[in-house]
């Protein structure tokens, strides 16, 4: 590709974004002018505290003073020139470029999600296999809500009407936000992010983008970028979009199936599936993976105490039995040509760092290849029945993820220890605030 600086010179760019992940996925950075950002880039000079890969939802940092340096010492942002692109809802001609990160003695900042994804790709390069994966994201979108004690509604169509009942797949109820999807689109074609179908999930305006499938590190990047995307369009339209996991009481929550395959380096095929086109062991070894791990890296899939609302829905999964094109199980194996054998993980909510969510159950299902544990028999039947196999609180999954070794040592031991206490002191702020059900319902009654 063409060098940050003809990229910027060929598009008039007067300000750069330099952009990174936070632990929750939510953006962090800088923006400069563009002459200050490119003559930064030869001098090593755009630096971020180390402590902003540590920052809570709330703006807190964890009170564990071993997990980040005393000082907070600076680590030196590297922009990745494959990511830059333009901001297409700015009127100024704006670039955004995603950054990794490192130590001034060149080392990798292990707290850094982009750095954790990498890290989990790296042990199958190691092997030479390639992980491919496919992201399908839902979301609501919602009226305006400035008092955050007032439960969220869905917002007016273009017909003057709210949804009122379910509308899954449907056309028309699509079509009440055709203007908004318009700029979707167009702002994601104007950033290379590849999104493909678009449809009406069953939640009163809760809807579904489909990505194509890909390198896991770009599409990662692609879901970060278009959670922005779409929740800086729908602001231009007068209504809020929400990533939440359950964002309203009586509607479904939001997830995001991760559809993932692994191919072999050096042939181009499929591991999953043996000469004939049959499935073969290497599949059954990564679901096993998946069943063992995966409530060890819940606290990535299922990061906030929002996420394990979504589990008491009934069309949620549970557990991590797995089934061929059985929705009711957590690990799903769509019908699908011998090639594209995959399983898809149905446990991830919308809300999730998607760098962390990919590295959780690409890790999850490495180990499974390599310790060649084998999934247990596939569900014909429906599994919302059976018990629960999964942690049902924010805290017992991170208990699970700090207690689980071979995590700790895929992931890295300070990346484990940083998310625990972050996620740790944002469920200690969520226990200090009274709810109104609590009001509602102990107030005058207990």
């Amino acid at each position: 590709m063409k060098s940050i600086k003809d990229w910027c010179a060929e598009h008039n760019i007067t300000e750069v974004e330099c952009l990174v992940a936070d632990m929750a996925g939510i953006p962090r950075g800088k923006i400069l002018p563009t002459g200050k950002f490119l003559d930064g880039l030869d001098e090593k000079s755009h630096r971020l505290p180390e402590s902003v890969y540590i920052q809570t939802v709330t703006g807190d940092f964890p009170q564990d003073k071993e997990i980040v340096d005393p000082i907070d010492i600076d680590v030196i942002l590297d922009p990745d020139p494959n990511t830059i692109r333009p901001v297409p809802w700015y009127d100024e001609p704006t670039a955004q470029i995603i950054c990794d990160s490192h130590y001034v003695d060149g080392s990798e900042v292990e707290l850094s999600s982009r750095q954790i994804l990498r890290r989990v790709l790296a042990l199958y390069a190691e092997r030479d296999w390639k992980p491919i994966v496919a992201p399908e994201l839902e979301f609501f979108l919602v009226k305006v809500n400035a008092d955050p004690d007032y439960p969220l509604e869905p917002p007016i169509g273009r017909s003057g009407r709210p949804e009122t009942g379910r509308q899954s797949f449907g056309i028309d109820a699509v079509n009440e936000f055709d203007p908004l999807f318009e700029d979707v689109y167009d702002y994601c074609d104007a950033q290379q992010i590849d999104i493909d179908t678009l449809n009406h999930e069953s939640g009163a305006a809760q809807f579904e983008i489909n990505f194509r499938h890909g390198d896991p590190l770009s599409l990662a990047d692609q879901v970060f970028l278009f959670k922005r995307t779409v929740r800086q369009t729908a602001t231009r339209h007068n209504v809020y979009a929400t990533f939440m996991a359950k964002p309203m009481q009586i509607e479904p929550g939001s997830s995001m199936h991760i559809h993932q395959s692994v191919i072999d380096g050096k042939t181009g095929r499929n591991i999953f599936i043996n000469d004939d086109g049959t499935d073969g062991p290497r599949l059954s070894h990564f679901i096993g993976g998946l069943q063992k791990y995966m409530p060890a890296t819940l606290a990535l899939a299922a990061p906030n105490v929002n996420s394990y609302r979504r589990f008491t829905y009934h069309e949620a999964p549970i557990n991590t039995h797995w089934g061929y094109d059985n929705r009711t199980c957590g690990l799903r194996v769509p019908s699908s040509p011998p090639e594209a054998r995959r399983i898809e993980n149905r446990l991830a909510g919308a809300d999730v760092n998607p760098y962390l969510a990919f590295a959780g159950t690409l890790v999850a299902g490495y180990l499974g290849l390599i310790e060649e544990i084998e999934a247990d028999q596939p569900h014909k039947e429906s599994v919302y029945n059976l018990p629960r196999n999964l942690p049902q609180h924010l805290d017992d999954a991170l208990h699970a993820m700090e207690k689980c070794e071979p995590i700790r040592k895929a992931l890295g031991e300070r990346f484990v220890e940083a998310a625990v206490a972050v996620k740790n002191a944002e469920y200690h702020t969520y226990l200090t605030v009274i709810s109104s059900w609590e009001r509602e319902h102990l107030l005058l009654n207990v």
